[in-house]
């Protein structure tokens, strides 16, 4: 007789769940936030970024999406740096989510202290995008625990995502600059945005299937399999 094959720890298919959950999230929030907003406008009309979805229908949704993202972030645990980095990640993706920025907002309704809120936001965003990419560059490229290292293959591809994220950043530091009709016409900062987040949820989504193979493929005890599957 064939011995039974050892099945994954229920932690462990758990996580991976939540972490390819995560990782759909964010992939998917571009595309919901764009699509949901041109139903309920009745035309496909782009803002200037992401955020600017706060102020039209989809603010449930971009504020749950993030929220979410940041709630998993920050119960991250695996080993330092990630778990600081993590939860860094986490807290700045909620205040990504509580403090609004003012682009998109009736003029009439922002106020001095709506343009406070509008640079938390923005500094807050921006530290997020760069986490994103040490994620991809870093962290995703390490050794396991136990000294095993990622395929060349799925290194090369976090370098990928890591540098699109990088280069998403500048070019819409570049695009703010340039002047506003451009700018409302070409929308830079939210295909950047759009990008980012697109790079970041496929290395994310790469490196938790990865992490779930290895935690299937026998080498490891179910205990140990399902903490390093939190990775």
């Amino acid at each position: 007789m064939n011995p039974e094959p050892r099945r994954r720890p229920q932690d462990a298919v758990t996580v991976r769940h939540l972490r390819l959950g995560v990782g759909s999230v964010g992939i998917a929030l571009p595309v919901v936030l764009v699509v949901g907003h041109a139903i309920v406008a009745r035309r496909l009309t782009l803002l200037d970024s992401l955020s600017g979805y706060y102020h039209t229908e989809l603010r449930d949704v971009f504020v749950g999406a993030l929220c979410a993202i940041g709630v998993f972030l920050i119960s991250y645990r695996y080993r330092w740096p990630d778990d600081l980095l993590g939860t860094v990640a986490g807290g700045l993706a909620i205040l990504v989510a509580l403090f609004p920025t003012t682009v998109g907002a009736p003029a009439h309704t922002v106020g001095p202290g709506d343009r406070i809120v509008g640079v938390v936001h923005q500094v807050a965003a921006a530290a997020l995008f760069v986490l994103l990419a040490v994620f991809c560059l870093v962290l995703f490229t390490r050794p396991d625990r136990v000294g095993v290292p990622p395929r060349r293959s799925a290194v090369r591809f976090y370098r990928i995502c890591g540098g699109v994220i990088l280069l998403a950043i500048v070019l819409a530091l570049a695009g703010s600059q340039l002047p506003a009709e451009v700018r409302h016409t070409l929308k830079p900062v939210l295909w950047c945005e759009t990008l980012a987040v697109f790079a970041f949820g496929a290395a994310w989504v790469a490196k938790s299937d990865a992490l779930f193979r290895a935690a299937g493929d026998g080498s490891k005890d179910p205990g140990e399999a399902s903490r390093d599957l939190v990775a």
